[in-house]
């Protein structure tokens, strides 16, 4: 079992490890977890400061030290020497800029070797001062795990007077996984001045709080989705690839061994149904669909960028089981990462190494145009699942294109499309619907009704992505050739070129 984090706090300082920076936005928690390490440690002095109140945990000391940080790293030194103490510095990392104070940490850190004081900074992101590398540890506070969230509900529901059932208590722990530890409790505290309980009635509303937790974030967007795998045509052997899946979140199949499904990446052209299949993976699951612009995760200042990744990754895992889209990947990835400093590619190894270790039900579906500028260790196996190639669609997926489409529009059409389905060869299933869209217009407006010679003249008029796009087409013909993406589509019509060689099993 790894060490809890009240384990590796009371072995660092056990240590003495001078200056330990905790990552996290929950104030009331590292409190807490320090508090209980000081008790563990044969209970340590545990003081904490913060600009506007001062000193607190010493009663002769309370508010020394008020809005003067310089002041406030002083306080260890009116201890004795032998006296075992933590000092807890809040928003500190504000003040580090600071030519003083940064000397003045880099001297604490020589000086606290030696007594058994430790000083921890509590902040959620702190790009550290060069100077300053060397002198602190860094420790992740991640979201409360299930046994904490349990613990907490079930002590919230028995002071209430209303213990929860376990079956209760169980699925409410699951839906309030990946939330903080004090938005768990302002969700209990209104189901109790709502109807002065905890229970199922609170599912909803736990779910529109992850909700709001996207929202705030500006990193992720939720996409409510209506779409299904039955609105998309062809693409047959991703179906059946995505359908063995879904069943692999289950608890029969954990119990089987099976571990959770990592994700599928989706190359092709525009057009071919790559957008339309992440948000039916979602639909189709029952999973919320948040969607990732990885131009939103670089910012300007240095650090930011990873700090930012790490927060999508966090908030994607609060929303968990969900599916991850991550769209256009290339356009995030694909460039020389010399251009950025290095940044891309320091976003894209945290990103990789998530990918790769996570055991959060975080399905990531990736979409990519031009797949010739994506880094080869994102297609490494252990990344993604899977990576199958959107075709052009055949004749065959061209038919059930179009008529899709049109009963999407005439429920009960009986257009005849055989000659439509000749003209509309190197189509995509954007133009294909487009196609449609543009025949409606011509009888429109004739003040009719649109049937065959619309369709005709209308694909007559699309001027198709294989036909302006010839040479992108042919280098992605040419990557997928040599067995590196699996087909989307069941089989590919003679001449297609996109059709792809067998991959070697």
């Amino acid at each position: 079992m790894p060490p809890t984090l009240v384990d590796q706090l009371d072995l660092l300082i056990r240590a003495r490890t001078p200056i330990l920076w905790i990552r996290s936005l929950e104030e009331e928690r590292v409190v807490a977890l320090l508090g209980q390490v000081a008790d563990l440690l044969g209970g340590r002095t545990l003081l904490e400061w913060d600009f506007i109140g001062g000193l607190s945990g010493a009663p002769n000391r309370l508010g020394e030290a008020a809005r003067n940080p310089m002041a406030a790293l002083d306080a260890l030194s009116g201890l004795a020497p032998e006296q075992g103490a933590i000092l807890l510095l809040k928003d500190f990392h504000r003040y580090a800029e600071d030519a003083g104070i940064c000397r003045r940490l880099r001297n604490l850190a020589s000086q606290l070797r030696q007594v058994p004081q430790t000083l921890v900074i509590s902040a959620p992101d702190w790009t550290l001062p060069r100077e300053l590398e060397d002198s602190i540890t860094v420790l992740d506070l991640p979201l409360p795990d299930a046994a904490e969230i349990s613990r907490l509900l079930g002590s919230i529901a028995r002071a209430s007077g209303a213990p929860l059932a376990s079956e209760v208590l169980e699925q409410l722990t699951a839906a309030c996984h990946g939330l903080s530890e004090q938005r768990v409790r302002q969700l209990a505290a209104r189901a109790l001045a709502r109807r002065g309980q905890l229970g199922l009635d609170d599912l909803n509303e736990v779910l529109e709080e992850k909700r709001q937790a996207i929202a705030r974030s500006a990193l992720l967007e939720y996409c409510p989705t209506e779409a299904t795998p039955a609105d998309i045509g062809g693409l047959d052997a991703l179906k059946r690839w995505l359908e063995q899946r879904r069943s692999a979140f289950g608890e029969q199949a954990q119990r089987y061994g099976l571990p959770l499904p990592r994700g599928v990446l989706l190359v092709g052209p525009q057009g071919t149904g790559k957008s339309l299949t992440a948000k039916a993976i979602a639909h189709g699951w029952s999973m919320p669909l948040l969607r990732l612009d990885v131009g939103r995760l670089f910012a300007g200042l240095v650090g930011a960028s990873e700090a930012r990744t790490r927060e999508m990754i966090q908030r994607a895992e609060a929303m968990a089981p969900c599916v991850l889209w991550i769209d256009e990947i290339d356009k995030g990835f694909g460039g020389d990462g010399r251009s950025d400093g290095g940044t891309s590619q320091r976003v894209l190894a945290s990103l990789l190494t998530w990918m790769a270790e996570k055991t959060s039900a975080v399905f990531v579906v990736a979409t990519a145009n031009a797949v010739e500028r994506l880094p080869g260790e994102l297609l490494r196996k252990g990344r993604f699942d899977e990576i199958f190639l959107l075709d052009l669609p055949s004749r065959s997926e061209r038919r059930a294109i179009l008529d899709l489409q049109l009963r999407r529009r005439r429920p009960d059409h009986a257009i005849a499309m055989e000659v439509v389905v000749d003209r509309t060869a190197g189509f995509s299933g954007a133009e294909l619907e487009q196609t449609v869209i543009e025949a409606m217009h011509l009888a429109f407006g004739e003040q009719r009704d649109f049937g065959e010679s619309d369709l005709i003249a209308a694909a007559s008029q699309v001027v198709p992505l294989s036909r302006t796009a010839r040479e992108q087409l042919e280098q992605l013909k040419q990557w997928a050739s040599a067995g590196r993406a699996r087909p989307a589509s069941l089989g590919a019509e003679a001449g297609s070129p996109f059709a792809t060689k067998p991959q070697q099993e």
